[in-house]
């Protein structure tokens, strides 16, 4: 049985997500611990899913304490020290919903989450009526919303003067990001502010074209910077001044450098996926740090496992994929409202075009080649044994794909997705479309010969 992507269960709630299977996770859930913290984003189905997950819980035995509608960071503040769970579809649409754990602050990790597999599908019967657990209900938003404020002050300057707008696309962000903005100091405008499950304002992903409302605003006011979230403020996509999206991997390597600058030990990682630009390396690289690799979907993992090789030395002082950020000064959960606090602060402090301005913007681009499921692995091994002789001066990184990096600074990955029947191609060069095309024509040729 294969309930779990890379973030956590997902899927239509009539066909996948369906109460009966939130009961069963509960149930299989319950088993780990004694108490679990229970929330849910504003999707219609939520309450009645949640209703589900509790039922489960309390029926192996676990006291939930039910949080209500809050952003998905804020379940993972609220399971330190005990353990979480979501209802959240994050960025699909409205007629999906999802099922996300958590345990002391981070995501379930493969092990876990092939645990609870293995339950859902053997079935766990209920503990003795008697040993049911009990169910209580608190408000966690202040003190979440506080800890990522206080987490935020510990850089650059107050946001006095700052004009910031945030699309919250209707999500769970417009319980979090407008207020703790405000609380530091910004003149903030919210747009499609109000949780609305059905998503009126726009599509729940936010991408360059959903967030046409929020860059038109900023373009056409006196707006310094502007945020967009997802459904359940997880992610966040950063609009200049101009009303242009900034490059997902520019945003990274903004902070990533902050980061590193500001840490006192003498070896300090950043963690990211295989897909990020080598402009992080280059920033991180500048301030002192180095930089550590792992698939995409598994930063927690990343985070552990650069902590276990390293030295007393060693601190992990961010990770990130694209839109996706982990404060490890805070907590080991993603967090966009965070991400959104820091970068206001920077801004007010810096701007955005000089936080911009060391950062090497090279052309990127990603493409896919239509690969069957069943082709992926020998694909992948014979891309993983020609691809580099097609590039013989590249260096060549084979742990999560095929990552070549040249000289000039520029370089292509080439994986194999997790949930679609494609090879993904990366690349990123001041020649990028011969190098992509190069590259896709060499997969799709590789592809088609094992057909031969």
């Amino acid at each position: 049985m294969k309930l779990f992507g890379t973030a956590g269960i997902r899927g239509d709630v009539t066909a996948r997500v369906t109460p009966d299977l939130a009961l069963s996770v509960g149930q299989a859930l319950g088993a780990d611990g004694a108490e679990f913290v229970l929330g849910r984003d504003g999707r219609t189905t939520g309450e009645g899913l949640a209703a589900a997950v509790a039922a489960g819980l309390t029926s192996a035995g676990a006291d939930v304490v039910r949080v209500g509608q809050v952003p998905t960071p804020a379940v993972g503040y609220a399971s330190r020290g005990r353990r979480g769970v979501v209802l959240t579809a994050s960025h699909n649409p409205p007629t999906d919903n999802g099922i996300k754990a958590f345990v002391d602050g981070q995501e379930y990790g493969d092990a876990a989450e092939r645990r609870v597999e293995r339950r859902v599908e053997a079935g766990t019967d209920p503990v003795p009526w008697d040993e049911w657990g009990s169910t209580t209900r608190t408000d966690v938003r202040p003190d979440y919303r506080g800890a990522v404020t206080a987490y935020a002050r510990e850089f650059g300057e107050p946001l006095d003067g700052l004009s910031v707008a945030v699309d919250t696309g209707n999500g769970m962000a417009g319980l979090a990001t407008p207020q703790v903005l405000r609380v530091l100091g910004a003149d903030v405008d919210a747009i499609h502010a109000q949780v609305d499950g059905h998503f009126p304002g726009r599509e729940s992903k936010p991408t360059p074209e959903s967030l046409r409302d929020l860059r038109a605003y900023v373009a056409e006011s006196d707006a310094d910077v502007g945020f967009g979230h997802d459904g359940d403020a997880d992610r966040i996509v950063v609009v200049d001044a101009d009303g242009e999206v900034v490059h997902e991997d520019t945003v990274v390597a903004i902070l990533a450098e902050r980061f590193v600058r500001e840490c006192e030990t003498v070896d300090p990682v950043v963690v990211t996926t295989p897909n990020a630009s080598a402009r992080i390396d280059e920033r991180v690289e500048a301030a002192g740090g180095r930089v550590e690799r792992v698939r995409l979907g598994a930063l927690h993992e990343g985070i552990a496992a650069a902590r276990e090789a390293g030295t007393a030395e060693t601190t992990v002082v961010f990770a990130a994929e694209p839109w996706k950020h982990v404060h490890t000064g805070l907590g080991g959960w993603i967090d966009g409202v965070a991400s959104g606090a820091v970068l206001a602060r920077l801004v007010a402090t810096e701007g955005l075009d000089a936080l911009r301005a060391p950062v090497t913007e090279r052309p990127y681009r990603k493409e896919s080649v239509a690969c069957p499921d069943d082709r992926k692995v020998a694909v992948m091994d014979r891309l993983t044994e020609r691809l580099p002789d097609r590039f013989p001066d590249a260096a060549v990184d084979t742990e999560y794909g095929v990552r070549l990096t040249f000289e000039d600074g520029g370089w292509t990955l080439v994986r194999p997705s997790g949930t679609e029947p494609y090879v993904r191609a990366y690349a990123e060069s001041d020649e990028v479309d011969a190098l992509i095309e190069d590259v896709t024509g060499f997969v799709a040729d590789v592809v088609a010969a094992m057909d031969e």
